[in-house]
Order: structure tokens, then C-alpha cells, then sequence
């Protein structure tokens, strides 16, 4: 198996972290009678996993570079109440109520102001030489207050019509027939992106893999697209909601026609794409090269003449970015943004990047590996809590799973940096 995976260049530790989510999901759906592996289960958990993903693709370049982001739950939540303020007290001043362009307007603020805090902790990280755990932990108790002052502590709502559609939910969504042009998309792009790098390798004498493994690399991906798409759009709209939907449209109402799929929620679409342009800075930029470099070996990568301290503000910032679209998922879910949003986010995105191979000593972890580790983490919750187990024990199960994680990471680089351990 070890040679066989070698020869397809998977990496071992996403298969066995991939064999492990598996195992989840039949233990939950065997306790709890055939609940949780169901097209209803997996929507929700695909909307409920999409905030912590988000956030889990930044928090991989954080850690890579030896650093750790400990106020990102925070951010989020000052971030949410400023863009929920946006939406509800100031654009309506000058636009009309749910005018198409309120979201982009809000969603823009939000973006321009995460990227400002993000910065500002990069200064200090980078160019002040605090270490980022004390920098953090800092912002997470003042960004955690700010959220408080900024309203406060009223909770915002009602959020903008088009703005909630981010969160998914029964409108916040592509529909069948979308979802099914998406998937044509995500199978040529996955062939068409096979057929590239193996010229790209030919034409510079590389290696290649066997024609065998090309295909069955292919395939396996497209089969999960195709498998992802046909759960989801199994997912039917409740009677009620695709009766009002049908009337809202003027379509007669019919048992043939009350049958409407969700689809793709458009979380799920965030995090594909915030994944897919990450997996492309980090393999085919110079920004990607520099972030393992300096996750490598800091001094050797300043002597190469990388501009570290920039560098760092530039994660940061871009983490701070990321927490914005988290934010915005968040509070469109919720339809409201309250103080209490983002607690505790810090330590499930740290810990579904741990779990998804990113080591704590910098310069390994890849974006996909914190997507599966971001739904483990959402899998143990949900599947508890739908067996009715109780929270505080949810809270010592999560806990325990980060420091096996964390106890997985140092023996697979005590085990692979050195033969003879």
C-alpha cells in the first residue's frame, strides 16, 4: 500500500486522516439509526463546517511560517457586529432596504477592515519582534471587546436579504441544475489540470507518474465531485418552503414540481474557491515559495534575500481577510450578528489545521489537509450532539482529539525526519 500510494503521490497522511473521517461517519450513522449519513445530515454539515474551513485555509499559512493566530474567533466576531452595524444603521441611510448592492458594500468594508487588524498584529509580529502567541492572545481580548462596544452588546438583525443568502439555508443556495454545471466544471478542470502538470514535468525531464496512476487520481476526484453534488441536490426544499417558493414565482403548484433540490449552498462555493486560489498561491507563486521557505528556516530565508517581517504582515493580513468571510458566513447563517459570535472559533480552526497535518514547528501543511481536519472536528460535533450528548463532555472529547492530534504531528516528524527512530 505504502508503494502504491508513493507511486500515486498521495500523501499518506490525508488518506489516513480521509480512512479516519470515514470510520466517523458510519460510527455516528450506526449509533444513531441511520441519521447522520443522510443528503439532510450532509447539507447542514457542509454549511456548518464552511466558517471554520474558511478561516482553517489562513490559519495554514500562519502556522507554516512558525507563528499562531490565537484572535481569529475574535476578529470574526468584531468584524460581524461591524458589517451586521453596516447593513442595518449606515447603508440604509443612502440606499433603499436589501438594495443589490448592500451585501458587496458590506462584505467590502469588512474585507478592507480584517485585512487592516490582520496587518497591524503582522507589524507587531514582524517588525516590533513580539511573539505572535502574546500579540494574539492580546487581540483576542481586545477585538473581543470591541465587539461588545461596537453595539453595545445589542445583537444586530435583521441583516440584508441578499447578504443572508450567504449563509446558505433554503435560498442561500445553487439549485440542481447549477449544481450539476458545477460539477461538469470541477471534472474538466480536474483533467485539464492532470494533463497540465504532466506536460509541465515532461517538459523539464521531472519524473511522472504511471499512466495507471494519472487515471486513477483522476477518477477517484472526479468520483468524489460527482458524489459530493449528487448528495447534496438528494436534498429536497420542505413542502412548505417549495409551495411558497413555487407561488413567489408564479408556478402552479404540483407534487411534480414541489420536488426542488438545494443544491450547493453557497457556503460550501466559498470554500471551494478560497481553497482552490490558496492551493494555487501556495504551489505556483513566488508568495507561496517565500511562506515554506520562511516556515523552513527564518534566517536562511532572510540571508536569501526574502523580506521576512513584510512577509509576516502579509500572512496576517490575509488571515484577517479570511476572518472576514468567515464573518459574513457566520452572521448570514445566524440572519443576525451577536457577541457571543466566534467564541471558541480560535480553537477549532487551530485544531482542524493541526489534525489536517500542518506541523507546529513550521514549513509542512497543505490547505486540503486543513479542509478534511476542519470536518472532523464539525463530524465529532455534530454527530454528538446529534446523540444527545451533553456539551460539556462534547468540549472534552474536542479537547482530547486536538492532543492526540498534536501527539500524531511530533511522532510523524520525529518518524520521517529521522530513519532510525
Amino acid at each position: 500500500m505504502s508503494r502504491l500510494l508513493s507511486k500515486m503521490e498521495v500523501d499518506r497522511r490525508l488518506v489516513g486522516l480521509a480512512v479516519v473521517l470515514l470510520i466517523i461517519w458510519i460510527g455516528f450513522d450506526i449509533a444513531s439509526g441511520g441519521r447522520f449519513i443522510t443528503p439532510r445530515n450532509i447539507f447542514n454539515l457542509s454549511v456548518q463546517t464552511a466558517s471554520v474551513a474558511v478561516m482553517a485555509c489562513g490559519m495554514v499559512l500562519i502556522i507554516v511560517t512558525r507563528h499562531i493566530d490565537l484572535s481569529v474567533g475574535a476578529i470574526l466576531g468584531v468584524l460581524a457586529m461591524i458589517m451586521g452595524v453596516v447593513q442595518t444603521d449606515l447603508l440604509p441611510q443612502f440606499l433603499d432596504y436589501n438594495h443589490p448592492a448592500t451585501w458587496i458594500l458590506t462584505l467590502l468594508i469588512g474585507v478592507v477592515i480584517g485585512a487592516g487588524i490582520g496587518g497591524i498584529q503582522g507589524l507587531a509580529v514582524g517588525y516590533l519582534g513580539v511573539p505572535a502567541f502574546i500579540v494574539t492572545l492580546g487581540g483576542l481580548l481586545v477585538w473581543r471587546g470591541s465587539a461588545w462596544w461596537v453595539t453595545q452588546g445589542r445583537t444586530v438583525a435583521p441583516l440584508d436579504h441578499n447578504f443572508i443568502l450567504l449563509g446558505g439555508g433554503i435560498e442561500g443556495t445553487i439549485g440542481a441544475t447549477w449544481s450539476w454545471i458545477v460539477a461538469a466544471i470541477a471534472i474538466l478542470a480536474i483533467i485539464y489540470a492532470a494533463i497540465m502538470e504532466r506536460r509541465r514535468r515532461l517538459s523539464f525531464e521531472f519524473p511522472v507518474k504511471p499512466v495507471w496512476a494519472e487515471y486513477t487520481n483522476t477518477l477517484i476526484k472526479g468520483g468524489l465531485v460527482l458524489v459530493v453534488v449528487t448528495t447534496l441536490n438528494a436534498y429536497h426544499l420542505p413542502t412548505r418552503a417549495a409551495e411558497r417558493l413555487l407561488e413567489n414565482k408564479g408556478i402552479p403548484v404540483t407534487p411534480e414540481n414541489l420536488e426542488i433540490s438545494h443544491g450547493i449552498p453557497i457556503p460550501l462555493l466559498i470554500v471551494a474557491l478560497v481553497a482552490i486560489i490558496l492551493t494555487i498561491v501556495v504551489k505556483r507563486t513566488r508568495f507561496g515559495r517565500y511562506i515554506f521557505a520562511i516556515g523552513g528556516n527564518p534566517q536562511a530565508a532572510e540571508l536569501a534575500g526574502i523580506n521576512v517581517k513584510r512577509m509576516t504582515v502579509a500572512v496576517f493580513a490575509l488571515m484577517g481577510v479570511l476572518c472576514a468571510i468567515s464573518a459574513a458566513i457566520s452572521s448570514a447563517r445566524l440572519q443576525s450578528a451577536g457577541n457571543d459570535l466566534g467564541t471558541l472559533d480560535e480553537l477549532r480552526v487551530i485544531a482542524a489545521v493541526v489534525i489536517g497535518g500542518t506541523s507546529l514547528a513550521g514549513g509542512v501543511g497543505t490547505i486540503y489537509g486543513a479542509l478534511i481536519g476542519a470536518l472532523v472536528m464539525q463530524s465529532l460535533q455534530s454527530g454528538m450532539a446529534l446523540l444527545g450528548v451533553d456539551t460539556s463532555l462534547q468540549s472534552i472529547v474536542i479537547g482530547l482529539v486536538l492532543v492526540l492530534a498534536v501527539f500524531s504531528d511530533k511522532y510523524f516528524h520525529r518518524r520521517y525526519s529521522d530513519p532510525t527512530a
